[in-house]
């Protein structure tokens, strides 16, 4: 009977030992034989939310999530072998993380259906058809084996072939619906007339297109006679353009050889820019761009640009980092109090922040660092240069993760590093599209919504929360009908559809450009007709980029937003919802294209028979002030919907800081049309300003065109306020 207690722990250890090699990255007889590779065995699971466990290993290490009941049982088993309760063993954790990890313990009780061989085949890691609605749980792919690498080569073979197939119908079909176009082209020709002369920016489409000449003749002149820019302005220009070309002064120029460099633009406008590496909490190394004025700013090191272990900001952190000392922005010339207050852009689907870049000085990202705001570009995983801190690109573990895991972790280890580099306790936040999705996922209850108390505010522009019309198009629902089987036996499951990448470095600028844009016009309903054409190829010069099939399972897979319609409420909600607002349904026949502030701040939704619309609301008092800009002609996301659910008070702790529906804007006019500034940016400046907290003004420089603006009221603060009185 003695024996009893010794054969448990024995075989408890047996157990542990079989669980921690199956979350490893690579068996134990492999780290036997390669050394370089020690230290790489699974010792605990980390909750980073309560459905977000990542795999610590022994040297530290961290790889992607697990699924839950595979987290859990690492833990109860490493527990038990050290001779821990479940209890004891959670309180030695971190408690941001144990707390997690109790919350899901009962939801997570069922038993798994996967086998708990390290060399289990892939079909087996694949998940049911029928899983969670909203975030269904991702399939677990154990370390290398030969099995498992023979059925990657599979996946890989059957995806090479199918997705180039459908890849080939898509351009094909955008071929074919161009010869219309074409033909209407020549027509117009033949009468003598100039088809782009109907494009409602032709005018102001020629003046750039003849100041770009202008420019490229100068910088020409100027690398000649070596002279600099300013002088080869000539003296007979206004005042005020010389200061401005004084204080921003291109260090690069000529004809655009549509490259996809981001730096190279940023020099043409005579800023400059440096790129850090920022390693999220499960390991994925990421990039993050810094704008700023070569002549007020000293660029950080490589060591300070480098990647660290990866670091996440909490609540109690403010101090630390409002008194941050080794600050990079500390390299500024600009005395304390008038530093630039930090914002940070996230961009779109199969984008990169080259999207907020390409537009010359009417560039989003470069309006706004010469207005006089520190701008800090985010990149999400993967992107041009897929990279982690242990697995490689050939490694499916490199490619399991989709929407939440990029709002969790990604924009959360962003934020942080934007923080901890400029020693300020909070940031302004402006995203696009499917940046717009994770930083709504990042913030809803649940999730992580404690990174809302480290933005000031946040500035979506088109707004990607409901679908659009766009979604029952048959190529997109082609992709929600199949079955998860059959779409990663399609796509794959590493990288969706990599060969656009080889196609991006084959084919020159020009050619890569307008196919670009023929294929995504096709797919999205896009046309030109707002953007400078003489710019157009060079718009898509950063997409697309890596995301993984995973991801766009996602978004296009039979059990999540196309299907659901939404990213944070299943289909039914969302009936419920239209059968409470059917009475309203003409409140926003009468929106225009003109700013439609409505300062929801503490208002009362007038319709008190549904007082109780805020029993389900996604979001709680983290949660910062919102401003959305809405495209009134996008057939890929409904935004209007998403004004709806605030104003008719679903969202008791949202404050809309601002709203605004343009009407005639396609989904990515808000970035690149050229009135956008006008439409978009001026007032993008605006809000970010009057949102920064009062304490933090005193330290910052005001921006450009912001003289005039007040600090807005917080309805949360005057209430909170009001109460403590």
């Amino acid at each position: 009977m003695a024996n009893e207690p010794a054969e448990r722990r024995t075989s408890t250890a047996i157990k542990f030992t079989h669980q921690s090699e199956k979350l490893s990255l690579h068996t134990r007889e492999h780290d036997a034989k390669n050394k370089q590779n020690e230290g790489a065995m699974a010792v605990e699971a980390r909750f980073i939310t309560p459905q977000d466990p990542v795999i610590e290993t022994e040297n530290g290490s961290r790889l992607p999530a697990v699924p839950l009941n595979e987290a859990l049982e690492l833990n109860k088993l490493r527990d038990r072998v050290q001779g821990q309760s479940t209890v004891s063993g959670r309180q030695r954790r971190d408690p941001s993380h144990w707390k997690h990890e109790e919350a899901v313990e009962e939801f997570s009780q069922a038993e798994s259906t996967r086998s708990t061989r390290p060399d289990a085949s892939l079909r087996n890691a694949i998940p049911p058809s029928r899983t969670n609605p909203l975030f269904p749980e991702l399939p677990l792919y154990g370390p290398p084996s030969l099995m498992r690498d023979i059925q990657c080569i599979g996946f890989r073979v059957s995806s090479a072939i199918l997705s180039l197939a459908f890849l080939g119908v898509i351009v094909l079909g955008s071929a074919f619906t161009s010869i219309p176009l074409m033909f209407r082209h020549i027509g117009v020709r033949l009468t003598f007339h100039n088809p782009d002369a109907r494009r409602p920016f032709y005018e102001e489409e020629k003046r750039r297109q003849q100041m770009r000449n202008e420019e490229t003749r100068k910088w020409k002149h100027k690398r000649r006679r070596g002279e600099s820019s300013s002088n080869a302005a000539g003296g007979n220009d206004e005042e005020e353009a010389g200061q401005e070309e004084e204080e921003f002064e291109p260090t690069e120029g000529g004809k655009d050889p549509l490259v996809c460099d981001l730096g190279y633009y940023v020099r043409r406008v005579g800023l400059d820019a440096e790129t850090y590496e920022v390693m999220t909490e499960d390991g994925f190394i990421i990039q993050l761009v810094h704008i700023y004025n070569p002549k007020q700013h000293t660029p950080a090191s490589a060591s300070q640009r480098s990647h660290g272990a990866p670091v996440v900001l909490t609540p109690f952190d403010h101090d630390r980092s409002s008194n941050n000392s080794t600050a990079t922005s500390a390299s500024s010339t600009h005395p304390p109090n008038k530093r630039r207050y930090p914002i940070l852009l996230v961009h779109g689907l199969l984008q990169s922040s080259g999207a907020y870049c390409v537009n010359d000085d009417s560039s989003l990202a470069f309006y706004l660092c010469k207005s006089g705001y520190d701008v800090w570009l985010g990149n999400n995983r993967c992107g041009f240069n897929p990279k982690h801190q242990l697995l490689s690109s050939a490694d499916p573990r490199m490619w399991n993760w989709n929407i939440r895991q990029m709002g969790v972790m990604d924009l959360s280890a962003l934020v942080s590093r934007v923080l901890s580099e400029t020693g300020f306790p909070k940031l302004g936040l402006i995203c696009h599209s499917q940046g717009t999705t994770e930083t709504f996922v990042a913030l809803a209850k649940g999730q992580r919504p404690d990174l809302g108390d480290r933005i000031s505010v946040f500035c979506a522009l088109a707004p990607a929360v409901y679908a659009g019309p766009l979604i029952g198009k048959m190529c997109i629902k082609f992709m929600r009908i199949i079955s998860p089987g059959m779409f990663r036996l399609m796509f794959g499951i590493h990288s969706f559809i990599p060969f656009m990448m080889t196609m991006h470095s084959w084919l020159p600028g020009s050619l890569y450009g307008a196919l670009g844009y023929r294929v995504f016009s096709f797919l999205f309903n896009w046309t030109d007709d707002r953007w400078d054409q003489g710019l157009r190829n060079r718009l898509f010069q950063f997409a697309p980029v890596y995301v993984s099939a995973e991801s766009m399972r996602w978004w296009l897979g039979r059990e999540c937003f196309a299907s659901q319609k939404c990213i944070l409420a299943t289909r039914e909600e969302g009936r419920i919802e239209d059968e409470e607002d059917e009475e309203d349904e003409d409140y926003y026949t009468h929106s225009t294209e003109h700013s439609t502030e409505r300062m929801l701040d503490g208002q009362k939704h007038p319709d008190q028979s549904h007082a109780d619309r805020g029993r389900k609301a996604w979001f709680d008092e983290h949660v910062p002030p919102f401003a959305l800009w809405v495209a009134g002609s996008d057939e890929l996301v409904d935004g209007r919907r998403l004004l709806r659910r605030f104003e008719r008070g679903r969202e008791p702790h949202v404050r809309v800081v601002h709203s605004k529906i343009i009407e005639e804007y396609e989904h990515l006019d808000v970035i690149w049309a050229i009135d956008s500034v006008e439409k978009v940016a001026s007032e993008v400046r605006e809000v970010l300003w009057k949102t920064v907290p009062e304490n933090l003004r005193t330290r910052c420089r005001i921006p450009k065109g912001c003289e005039g603006v007040g600090v807005w009221e917080d309805p949360k603060v005057i209430a909170a306020d009001g109460a403590a009185k």
